[in-house]
């Protein structure tokens, strides 16, 4: 009993002891919790909708398209400009993707397996003409060449490139399939709010009056530029009532950043220069003397590679191209600096030839362990068809199609290397006779070769270029860093960096209404830890020292402010900027007014300073542009097409550019204007249609909530 009394005592204190381990255990597992949300959070990409995409899905999206352009490009790689265009592409669509499912959705509108195939029976959507699957006979695509190849894909056993190939085709046709079904989704829901829109007789008139009803002018303009701004007063009020009335035009859908920032970029110092050219010398005598330049280029520290097949100007740079045919073939040019990409250039012009853009062929692959027995098969297969065996049925016997194929120069002549088989096999396209067959000899196959057809004969060049960067020694790199990091470390404040710049000889530059999305900072290109910063730093924050560019250029930004989501305010500086030009517009514009009032001819408005000048085919539809104020003026138009021909404007008219007065001359409508009621009527609807679908995208944009964090993965 005394035991049991003694727990007893223990009791309150067994209870915290438990109590604490529980809360222990569930703490861990809220942290676990927690930690796994955050990975979640730090994985996703976006939001549209509330429907959130991770890196890994937006990823996938990525790749496809990107393995889509170098498939239709002939590339193996895109330049960083081509990989962001991709990226903001993939967003886009799958936003758009995004929002017009969520409409359609709620419609009741889908896409059937059996209109897909109907769409794919008729062959006419122009999304399917840059399939490999068009009939050149008819010019359509054509759906039994898709199904062949559906069927020698499942089947066929295929080993090395041309697995790789099939498989190229078969993800490109994946991605137009499924790209075809969310365009035919979205030209139902365009159609069922175009619908919505009718046009009518009046409207049409109308309509076709205001495009074609021409009224000739003479035109008496002052400029708002003849009154200098220092003479018009702008007052806070001013400015407030100028932002109430044009407060719409404030509105930003994301946050962003205005920021300051300098930035430096290292540049060849005189020792450095006089090293490269003394060694671009010796490489141009070495070029000169070369019987094989690839050695050559390649010591040089040339950026193109010799490949040593014919090649079209397109395969060469623009400063490179524009040399070409003004060279003698053998011959080597001088080192030529061009300033646009601070290169130094050599070419050596080795041939000049009329070949084929373009060549149709098919072949059949003969390869195998033992090469003896390789070229044993070839010559046997090479006889069968000189005897006239059909090439395909020959070709199916190796587990081949034997199927024709074009191949475009674009296809193999921005390849950054060829070997000595890859060159046997361009020159054999390129010089073999319309259906002579060649037996093609490689270092471990043999290829059954025969040209089938040959396209567009065009000039092309075998060229050894050197262009070799004008680049910066490390020595010359290092004095540049310690400098600008001293600088950096001496001032971290943007008041600092503003004040002390011009001492270390650097000028501080400003960016307003930087977003999240922007790929570069200032087109300054590997800043995406610079933006990563920005977006993530307070008002006044200083960055870190960031090295930049093509690994020459150095950066440190300070953000200014931040700009919130919704209606900027009156006191943003671009927005005050704005709104005191426009102010200053207005005030210019009531003073020119009041000095043109009773004025009411040409000859008058003369006498107050205003150019006249003839103005012909003026129309309602679209606004005129003013010579002698350098403005569009669409109030312009309006108050012509208000005025009868013979008479004087009542009133001064005030533009985008100066106030105006005038008188209309003549009026006619346009020489072979005929007025079609239906057509002219089927034109509105269709315009209203358009104007609709982009306002309503914009609108589904709008209220969407979405989250674009690209600028943390990319």
């Amino acid at each position: 009993m005394a035991a049991i009394g003694k727990i007893r005592s223990w009791g309150p204190l067994l209870v915290g002891v438990i109590g604490l381990a529980l809360f222990a255990f569930i703490a861990e597992e809220l942290f676990r919790s927690c930690d796994s949300m955050k990975n979640q959070e730090r994985q996703q990409i976006g939001e549209v909708l509330g429907k959130k995409i991770d890196y890994q899905e937006y990823q996938k999206l990525f790749d496809e398209y990107q393995d889509v352009i170098k498939m239709t490009q002939g590339t193996d790689n895109l330049t960083d400009e081509q990989s962001n265009q991709v990226k903001d592409m993939v967003w886009n669509q799958y936003v758009q993707t995004v929002l017009i499912a969520d409409e359609a959705e709620k419609l009741g509108l889908t896409v059937t397996d059996d209109e897909m195939m109907n769409i794919l029976k008729q062959g006419t959507n122009p999304v399917l003409m840059n399939t490999p699957f068009v009939n050149e006979k008819t010019g359509r695509f054509d759906i039994a060449l898709l199904q062949r190849f559906r069927n020698e894909y499942k089947t066929a056993s295929q080993q090395g490139q041309v697995a790789d190939q099939y498989r190229s085709i078969n993800n490109y046709w994946s991605f137009i399939e499924k790209n075809l079904r969310q365009q035919t989704l979205a030209q139902k829901y365009q159609a069922l709010l175009g619908a919505c829109f009718l046009s009518n007789p009046v409207s049409a008139k109308a309509a076709f009056q205001a495009e074609n009803e021409e009224s000739n002018i003479e035109l008496a303009s002052i400029a708002y530029t003849t009154i200098k701004d220092d003479q018009v007063k702008v007052s806070d009020a001013d400015l407030k009532a100028k932002y109430d009335e044009q407060k719409i035009r404030f509105h930003q859908l994301n946050e962003t950043r205005d920021i300051k920032f300098v930035t430096l970029k290292v540049q060849a110092s005189q020792t450095d220069r006089a090293k490269i050219d003394a060694d671009i010398k010796t490489f141009t005598a070495q070029l000169t003397e070369a019987a094989d330049p690839t050695e050559v280029i390649r010591k040089s520290g040339s950026v193109i590679n010799y490949i040593g097949i014919p090649q079209t100007k397109a395969a060469f740079p623009i400063d490179i191209a524009s040399k070409l045919d003004s060279m003698a073939v053998g011959s080597t040019s001088a080192p030529v600096v061009n300033s646009n990409d601070n290169t130094i250039n050599v070419i050596k012009l080795i041939a000049k030839q009329q070949l084929p853009d373009s060549v149709e062929f098919r072949a059949i692959t003969v390869a195998g362990a033992d090469i003896a027995a390789v070229r044993k098969s070839a010559d046997s297969i090479y006889t069968a068809l000189q005897g006239g065996a059909d090439f395909e049925a020959v070709a199916k016997n190796y587990g081949q199609t034997g199927a024709k194929n074009w191949i475009t120069s674009a296809q193999y002549q921005t390849s950054s290397s060829s070997d000595k088989d890859t060159r046997a096999y361009i020159e054999a396209l390129n010089t073999s006779d319309v259906n002579a067959l060649k037996n093609l000899q490689l270092s471990n196959a043999n290829l059954v070769l025969q040209v089938t057809a040959r396209r567009a004969m065009t000039d092309k060049y075998t060229a050894a270029v050197i262009k070799k960067p004008i680049t910066f020694s490390n020595e010359t790199y290092n004095a540049a860093y310690n400098k600008f990091s001293q600088y950096v470390s001496e001032n971290q404040t943007l008041e600092g960096l503003e004040k002390n710049a011009k001492k270390y000889g650097y000028t501080v530059e400003e960016l307003s209404n930087v977003q999240n999305n922007a790929h570069y900072i200032n087109n300054i290109h590997g800043t995406r830890d610079a933006l990563k910063w920005l977006f993530e730093a307070k008002a006044g924050d200083v960055s870190p020292l960031y090295e930049c560019g093509e690994n020459d250029q150095l950066l440190v930004l300070a953000c200014k402010n931040i700009n919130e989501k919704g209606y900027l305010p009156y006191t943003n500086e671009q927005v005050n900027s704005y709104l005191k030009t426009e102010v200053i517009k207005d005030k210019k514009a009531e003073q020119i007014m009041a000095k043109l009032k009773g004025v009411n001819s040409l000859d008058a408005a003369r006498k107050q300073g205003a150019i006249v000048t003839d103005v012909p085919q003026v129309t309602f539809a679209a606004p005129v542009y003013v010579q002698s104020t350098g403005a569009s003026e669409p109030a312009l138009c309006g108050a012509v097409a208000a005025t009868k021909a013979g008479a004087f404007s009542k009133s001064p008219v005030k533009g985008n550019g100066g106030v105006y007065l005038f008188s209309v001359k003549s009026r006619n409508m346009r020489e072979g204007a005929k007025f079609d009621e239906k057509a002219q009527e089927k034109q509105l609807q269709q315009r209203s249609a358009q104007r609709a679908m982009q306002m309503s995208m914009q609108q589904l944009y709008e209220n969407a909530e979405i989250v674009d964090n690209r600028y943390l993965f990319f």
